[in-house]
C-alpha cells in the first residue's frame, strides 16, 4: 500500500519546497495555509527571535511526535513532513485510519536561525542535538518541554546524513538510514526501545522494495547528549530516519519521496499495530551503514608509474545568504579502489589526467578521454568541462 501511495506521489508534493534552502519564513507562510483540522501552537522563540511551531492534527489516543530540522541544514525531513500536511488533507484510506488511531504532534523547523544561514548549529553556533542535558539553547528548551507536555508514545527523530555513507553488501549510498537510539551505555532492549526497531523493522519491510539496497541501520553507540537517546530513556519510542545520498538528487527531491514512505510506512504500522507481529531479528537484519563509496571515482589511471584509482569528494559551505554552497572537492584515496564505488564513476579506457594529484590537498587537474576534456577542478572547484 505505502508504494501504490507513492505512485501518485506528485499529488501531495509540496512544490513551493523545490531544495534545501528554504527558511522560516516559507514555512511560516505554508503552515499558515493548513486548514483548520491543523492546530498551530506556537511553543516558543529561536535565539534571533523566529518562531517554533508546533501542529497538531488526529483525535487518536496514540500520541505520535514527529520533529525536524533540529540541525538548520537538514531539510529532507521537513520537506517530507510538509508532503505529509498534504496527504493527510486527501482522500486516501489512510489518512482515516492515522487520524482515528494516532494524534500527530509535528514540529517541522527546531532550529529556524540554523536554517536562515544553512549551517548545522544554532545560532550561538551550539549543536541542539547535544544539548539535552545542559539546555543552553532555547531551541532545547523548547523541544524538551514539548515532549513533556505531550508524553507521546512514539518519537520520529528526523535529520540528514553524509552522502558518503554507503550501504554494506551493496556499494550503494544509504539514501535512508534507520536507528532505534541507545538508551544506555550498554545498549540495552527495553519495551520502549523495542517497539521502536519494530517499527523500523516494518518500515524497512516496505521501504526496501521501493528502493532496493539503498536502506542502512546507523550506527548505535549511545550519546548521553542526544535527544533521540534520552527521548528512549524516558518512555518515548524513538525513531530515526537520515537521509543521504541518491544518484544525480543533490536538492533531495527524490530522496523526500522516500523520506516521506518511510514517515508514512511507520505510522501505519503504529496505527493498525502492525509492529507487533515483527521480529528483533528482522531489525538487526538491516545491513549497516558503512563507508565505501566517493563522490567521484576515477579509474585505471597511470600516477608515478603504477596504475591506481583517485577517489575523489567534496565538502559543502553555505555561500553568505544561506540560499546556496559551495562544493570544495579534495583528493581523499589513490590506490586499489576496486571494493569501493561512488556517485560519478569514470573507468572508460584512454584515460589521461594532466596536473598534480595530492592526497587531501584539493583537487587541480584536467582529465581527457583520448583528447576531450571530461572532467576538470582548480583549486577544489569543479570548471565547466
Amino acid at each position: 500500500m505505502i508504494a501504490t501511495t507513492l505512485q501518485n506521489f506528485d499529488q501531495f508534493k509540496e512544490n513551493e519546497l523545490s531544495n534545501r534552502f528554504f527558511k522560516h519564513v516559507d514555512v511560516t507562510r505554508l503552515l499558515a495555509q493548513l486548514p483548520k483540522q491543523f492546530e498551530l501552537k506556537q511553543i516558543g522563540l529561536s535565539v534571533k527571535g523566529r518562531s517554533v511551531t508546533q501542529v497538531t492534527w488526529g483525535h487518536g489516543p496514540i500520541k505520535v511526535m514527529l520533529w525536524s530540522q533540529m540541525h538548520g541544514d537538514e531539510a529532507t525531513g521537513t520537506m517530507a513532513l510538509f508532503d505529509l500536511f498534504n496527504f493527510l488533507q486527501s482522500d486516501d484510506p489512510l489518512v482515516k485510519l492515522l487520524a482515528e488511531n494516532c494524534q500527530l504532534d509535528i514540529i517541522p523547523m527546531v532550529n529556524p536561525d540554523g536554517a536562515e544561514a544553512f549551517t548545522r548549529r544554532n545560532a550561538q553556533q551550539i549543536d541542539i542535538n547535544r544539548d539535552f542535558l545542559k539546555e543552553a539553547t532555547a531551541e532545547a528548551k523548547i523541544l524538551k518541554a514539548c515532549r513533556a507536555a505531550i508524553q507521546p508514545h512514539f518519537g520520529f527523530n528526523l535529520h540528514d546524513q553524509l552522502t558518503l555513507w554507503s550501504v554494506s553488501g551493496s556499494l550503494k549510498p544509504a539514501t535512508l538510514s534507520f536507528l532505534a537510539p541507545a538508551f544506555d551505555q550498554e545498549l540495552n532492549i527495553d519495551e520502549t526501545r523495542k517497539n521502536a526497531m519494530l517499527v523500523i523493522a516494518e518500515m524497512y519491510r516496505h521501504l526496501d522494495q521501493i528502493v532496493p539496497k539503498h536502506i542502512g541501520l546507523f550506527d548505535d553507540e549511545f550519546e548521553p547528549r542526544a535527544f533521540g537517546d534520552n527521548f528512549q530513556k524516558l518512555g518515548t519510542s524513538t525513531i530515526l530516519i537520515e537521509a543521504g545520498g541518491y544518484k544525480d538528487d543533490f536538492e533531495k527531491q527524490e530522496i523526500r519521496k522516500f523520506y516521506f514512505g518511510a514517515i508514512l510506512a511507520g505510522l501505519v504500522a503504529i496505527a493498525r499495530g502492525d509492529y507487533q507481529q515483527q521480529e528483533l531479528d528482522n531489525y538487526f537484519a538491516i545491513p549497516k551503514n558503512n563507508k565505501q563509496i566517493f563522490h567521484i571515482l576515477i579509474h585505471g589511471l597511470l600516477l608515478d608509474g603504477i596504475e591506481v584509482s583517485i577517489g575523489i569528494n567534496y565538502d559543502e559551505s553555505p555561500t553568505h545568504n544561506g540560499h546556496a554552497t559551495v562544493k570544495t572537492y579534495s583528493i581523499q584515496d589513490i590506490g586499489d579502489l576496486s571494493y569501493c564505488d561512488a556517485f560519478t564513476v569514470y573507468n572508460q579506457a584512454n584515460l589521461q589526467l594532466q596536473g598534480d594529484v595530492r592526497l587531501y590537498e584539493n583537487a587541480s587537474f584536467q582529465l581527457f578521454e583520448n583528447s576531450t576534456l571530461i572532467l576538470a577542478f582548480t583549486d577544489g572547484e569543479m570548471c565547466q568541462a
